[in-house]
């Protein structure tokens, strides 16, 4: 197997990951116990993953982290709506 196809691999499981994160949290409609921290800097991290992947010319690297940053993303945008929607919530 070559570094490219081991690459694709990887990505595709580790990007994989967030499609029951992003799911869960449009279908509950809460990501109350998701850290903004933790957000954020993993947001930030797979940007500039996605950037060193196009500096080095990586489609594996690239492909990936494009799609991990949409999907992360989408969960900091519904965060915010969501957490929105439930201030005052006294759960």
């Amino acid at each position: 197997m070559n570094q490219e196809t081991l690459g694709l691999i990887a990505g595709t499981l580790t990007t994989a990951s967030f499609v029951p994160q992003v799911w869960k949290i449009w279908s509950t409609r809460s990501a109350r116990d998701l850290s903004w921290a933790m957000v954020a800097v993993f947001t930030l991290g797979t940007f500039l993953w996605l950037l060193y992947g196009i500096k080095v010319g990586s489609s594996s690297i690239m492909t990936a982290n494009a799609i991990t940053f949409l999907l992360s993303l989408a969960i900091c945008v519904m965060k915010l709506r969501f957490d929105k929607e439930i201030i005052g919530d006294p759960r």
